[in-house]
This record gives C-alpha cells, structure tokens and sequence, in this order.
C-alpha cells in the first residue's frame, strides 16, 4: 500500500470523503490517505495528525515526496489537538484503531470539534462503544460497511452531526444500517463472531472457578442476539 494503491478498507474511507473536503486524517501514518485524495482531487486541503515521533517523520516525507508541502500539513499533535480553528476542517477520518481508543480520541477532543464536520472511523473492532458515543453525542450513522481484507473484518463507519438519535442497544452492537442491508460480509462476519461467542460461553461455563455472571450473562446475550440475526 502507498499513496498510489491505497488498500480496500482506506479505499472505502476514500470514498466517503466528501468533495472538496478539508480533511483532517487523525493517526495519518504515512499520509497515504490524504495524499490520494489531493492526488485525485478530491479535497482541497488536508491536516494529517500524528502522535509519534516515526510515523509523523514519514508522512513528511509522503507529502513532500508528491509535492503536496502547500495543501497539506503534516502536525505533531495528540488526536483531534492536530485540529485548528481558523482549518476550516469539514471532514475527519480516523482509522486503524480499536473502536474504544476512537471513542476516546473523540471524547478527549472535544473543544477540537465545531460540531459540523463529518465523522469517517474506520474501528478494528470495538464498533459498539464508538456507536455509543456517536448516539450519545447527537451523529447519526449515515452510512456503514463491512469488509473482510487479509482475513480480518473491517467496518467503515460514515455520522454526521444531526442532532439528537436514539439506537436500540441491538442496533448499537450489530449496526443499524447493516442489520437493515444484511449484505454477505456482514452475515459472513457474524456466523465467524458467532462460533467464537459460542466457544468463549461453552469455556466459560466449563471452568472449575466459575465466571463472573455479568460476564456469562452479556455472552449469553450476545449468543441470543446472534442467532436471532442469522436465524
């Protein structure tokens, strides 16, 4: 992957970019996402954020390499501190990490936010606790996908910042866009979370000590909410 070939989980975050957009790529890595979109012309200005030293060296290096030191701005900076008022952000994508770390990344950032930019998160895992937030914070999911890439499941998930939402706790852990769409990756990735779900219960429920019964009782639930999907 580089900022020639993005990989088909940046490609989909690509892709709900809006046009024109003045991105702010939070973990930017080496900058290969908004260097593609400046690229392809696709946003007019970009900020790719970076909390380690490595990683923000070698975006640098991707932005000048194409040339782009003018549109896009390379800043050392934890999370959404990359973010300026007088940017101009519409749009921010972050992607790569666990869901949690996302959610925590946009709770801590906050006072970064004018609450007009479009949210593009692309969790490895974690998706329930980020939905959580984006309800909790008045987004509204607008668009949701799932990818199964080098044998790892992805989601791809587009809020923007509408107002008030509610989702039931169901639509908090499967998605409410993909329980209505229902595509093959999505049953396919739910048939896989179902066996482990089943194994970590059946291990659970045989151990010598016992489990905490919360922690029986949220499988158990999960289980349930799995099969009746599927079913």
């Amino acid at each position: 992957m580089n900022e020639h070939t993005l990989s088909q989980r940046l490609e989909h975050v690509a892709a709900q970019v809006p046009q024109a957009a003045c991105l702010a790529d939070i973990g930017s890595d080496h900058a290969y996402l908004p260097v593609a979109l400046m690229r392809r012309g696709q946003i007019t200005r970009a900020i790719a954020g970076e909390v380690a030293h490595t990683p923000f060296q070698a975006a640098g290096r991707t932005v000048r390499e194409n040339g782009f030191e003018h549109c896009i701005e390379v800043r050392l900076a934890s999370g959404l501190a990359a973010i300026r008022p007088e940017d101009g952000v519409t749009a921010i994508t972050l992607c790569g990490m666990g869901g949690e770390t996302l959610r925590d990344i946009l709770d801590s950032g906050r006072a970064f936010l004018k609450g007009t930019e479009r949210l593009i998160l692309q969790p490895n895992g974690g998706e329930r606790p980020l939905r959580h937030w984006l309800m909790a914070n008045g987004y509204r999911i607008l668009a949701e996908q799932v990818l199964r890439e080098n044998r790892f499941d992805y989601e791809i998930i587009t809020a923007d910042p509408t107002g008030p939402v509610a989702y039931t706790e169901q639509e908090l852990y499967f998605g409410p866009l993909l329980m209505q769409a229902r595509t093959p990756a999505f049953l396919a990735k739910w048939r896989r979370l179902l066996q482990v779900r089943q194994r970590a219960l059946a291990q659970l429920t045989q151990a010598q000590q016992g489990a905490p019964a919360e922690k029986l009782n949220e499988l158990h639930r999960q289980v349930s909410w799995i099969t009746q999907l599927l079913s």
